[in-house]
């Protein structure tokens, strides 16, 4: 069955249901993004549909990304608190942040600087903190944890570093605030499911809820140097970071925070604005447009990964993204700005079928040979 068929179908089974439900005119952002409101989300989550298959569907002007307002009021002050313990990470010693660094799962529990490997070179740009703010240790058998320990690894916590004390509470609790507003997300995509998760006991949203994959990726990309200087204003969108799409069901985004760096290295940094009007998050529409895409800083955003894609038979497509670090504004200025943010992949178990031809330990290992090879792998 086609996309467009099951999109058809799964409208249809809204329309004609024992009570109807109207569906809600779909919102912009300025930049033409979706935007929904998280307490329609948790109420009316099928009232929904039309966002969700404008946002993540096949139409030429679809971007694969929809941001949630009118999050819990908790969220502003936990992203802030996190944001600002991966400077503080980033700005330990290279000695002391590679104790963190766990190779055996070919880097994707603790630290990871200079590891990934983005248009075709070492990624030097940005530093990631790895960790599943769900639980701590999975509970699976050897053999799997032995076969896939990029996912059923133990998460590392930089314990007895003062800087960033409470590094792991603020992980696990904005991490785990974007996952359950990922799990009611879930729960409005369920209409597009394909026929291999048609099964009652199964939805999407149980394929987030149970897994035991689940992991954030604290971002701090450090500020331009000789060794990595801003790109040139000629230079393409994707010289940095090349395009790419995730391989999660679905992908939460916080917004980005800038900080500058003291003058004097006792005193906190400041967050400031943007360095440059180039900089940010980078999408292109099903079409092949190029757009730009701001995520409020009181908002969350989430795109579409290649598993929701094999998931709904293509009916919900991955979404094609980068980020930009732009040249312009003062050169000076931009050499002591950072940006920080988190991403959480919300991904299902390894066994979990996605296709008639794969399940995704199987579709995800092909991902992390393309990325990591089979260096420092054990699988």
């Amino acid at each position: 069955m086609s996309a467009s068929s099951v999109i058809r179908r799964s409208l249809a089974t809204i329309a004609t249901g024992a009570k109807a439900v109207r569906q809600r005119p779909v919102e912009y952002t300025p930049e033409g993004a979706v935007s929904i409101s998280y307490q329609t989300l948790k109420s009316e989550p099928l009232s929904l549909t039309s966002s969700i298959e404008t946002a993540f569907g096949s139409q030429p002007d679809s971007l694969g990304i929809i941001v949630v307002r009118d999050l819990p009021a908790q969220y502003p002050a936990a992203r802030e608190r996190l944001l600002k313990l991966a400077y503080s990470f980033a700005s330990l010693d290279e000695s002391t942040r590679e104790r963190f660094a766990d190779p055996k799962s070919r880097y994707s529990f603790g630290w990871s600087h200079g590891k990934e490997i983005m248009n075709g070179k070492p990624d030097t740009l940005k530093g990631s903190y790895y960790a599943n703010p769900v639980l701590d240790e999975p509970n699976v058998p050897k053999e799997l944890r032995d076969a896939y320990p990029e996912y059923y690894g133990k998460n590392i916590w930089p314990e007895g570093v003062k800087e960033v004390e409470s590094f792991e509470s603020s992980f696990k609790t904005l991490g785990r605030l974007v996952f359950n507003i990922g799990c009611d997300l879930a729960v409005a995509c369920q209409p597009f499911a394909s026929a291999y998760l048609t099964d009652s006991s199964l939805s999407l949203a149980d394929l987030i809820r149970n897994s035991q994959t689940a992991k954030a990726r604290l971002l701090h990309y450090f500020p331009p140097s000789p060794d990595a200087p801003l790109p040139a204003d000629d230079e393409p969108i994707d010289s940095w970071c090349g395009f790419h799409l995730d391989h999660s069901l679905l992908t939460g985004l916080c917004s980005a925070m800038y900080l500058e760096a003291p003058q004097d290295r006792a005193a906190p940094p400041t967050v400031v604005p943007s360095p440059s009007p180039s900089s940010g998050l980078y999408i292109r529409t099903r079409g092949g447009a190029l757009t730009k895409v701001a995520i409020p800083v009181d908002c969350l955003a989430f795109q579409t990964g290649e598993a929701l894609e094999l998931a709904t038979a293509g009916a919900l497509r991955a979404t094609p993204h980068c980020v930009r670090v732009g040249s312009g504004g003062d050169p000076a200025h931009a050499a002591r700005v950072s940006r920080e943010t988190l991403a959480l992949f919300m991904q299902p178990n390894v066994d979990q079928q996605l296709s008639s031809a794969e399940n995704f330990g199987q579709f995800s290992k092909r991902i992390f040979d393309e990325h990591y090879g089979s260096e420092g792998a054990t699988m």
